[in-house]
């Protein structure tokens, strides 16, 4: 198990080398001279020039992108822009209030997708059946800016009972936490009702049911154990793609995290904020799904045996 841990640490390198100059690429070759938007639009052309040669705009591609990966590698991102802080500190700073919004989200989706997924999958075709699968359907059809939308102007504009912006209470929470974690409910929904139905029609259940085991403990000693590898393997997944949605989320929102920090460094067209949330995000989607392979170890014996 250690062999393997450390080998898919090593292994994260390259994916974070090949983020950095997708990322650097991207931004390098979008329209617009950073140099010019700082100066402002009354700036002399020497003005504009002296920035460029302070920044280190006028190297070459490959120099400016090398010289961004030795700074990674040292933790040390560069300075933003506009601030002039060193954007570690300030992506440090945010970082973990987009955590903390994914991580509620992540917990939101499985307490309301997994009970709901089992309950569809062991009354298959009754109408509450027929009923999740429409709501889980229209919920994953929704988009999380729209459906947060939606809820300020009902909860806060109209009843006026939930805050529509900011993150400094519980009351804070709601909104946001079912604004982007609605589709994902679903997607867990759906997967632990398909995965549940395969393990429901395996022939160890009906030996179990032959063996006059409970119902209960049938479904949930036995089916749910088996059933649980997919849907780890999503709530993983869906922990990254939280992530990232939480850039639109924390917009609508207006919540101080890295999305909303982010958004702003786009506009202004502030490269080393953007690559470095960018990259930060990666290597969080990487580390999550490494923690959802080690988690399948000790879900399932027969996976754990292959590291002994």
């Amino acid at each position: 198990m250690h062999k393997f841990i450390l080998k898919r640490l090593v292994m994260l390198i390259p994916v974070m080398v090949g983020v950095m100059f997708i990322i650097f690429t991207l931004m390098y070759i979008t329209p617009g001279d950073p140099a010019r938007i700082i100066a402002g639009e009354g700036a002399t052309e020497e003005a504009i020039e002296l920035i460029r040669q302070e920044l280190g705009l006028n190297d070459p591609f490959i120099v400016q992108f090398f010289r961004y990966v030795g700074g990674v590698f040292t933790l040390d991102f560069g300075n933003s822009y506009f601030t002039r802080r060193p954007v570690f500190d300030e992506i440090v700073a945010r970082f973990p209030t987009t955590m903390q919004l994914a991580g509620m989200s992540v917990v939101f989706a499985l307490i309301m997708g997994v009970p709901l997924g089992i309950l569809s999958a062991t009354k298959q075709y009754s109408i509450f059946d027929m009923l999740a699968n429409f709501v889980g359907l229209l919920a994953a059809s929704i988009p999380n800016f729209w459906l947060g939308m939606m809820l300020i102007l009902f909860f806060s504009v109209d009843l006026q009972l939930l805050p529509s912006s900011g993150w400094a209470s519980p009351l804070h929470y709601i909104m946001p936490v079912f604004a982007i974690g609605a589709s994902s409910a679903a997607t867990m929904m759906r997967m632990t009702r398909s995965s549940m139905l395969e393990c429901i029609r395996s022939d160890y259940i009906r030996t179990a049911r032959a063996k006059g085991q409970k119902e209960n403990v049938v479904i949930f000693r036995h089916a749910l154990k088996n059933a649980l590898l997919p849907v780890t393997t999503a709530a993983g997944l869906a922990f990254g793609f939280l992530l990232g949605g939480a850039v639109l989320t924390e917009t609508v929102f207006a919540i101080p995290g890295l999305g909303l920090f982010m958004v702003g460094a786009i506009n202004q067209r502030d490269m080393p904020v953007v690559q470095g949330g960018v990259l930060l995000i990666a290597l969080s989607f990487s580390l999550v799904n490494l923690l959802v392979d080690v988690l399948y170890a000790f879900i399932d014996p027969r996976i754990r045996s292959q590291y002994r």
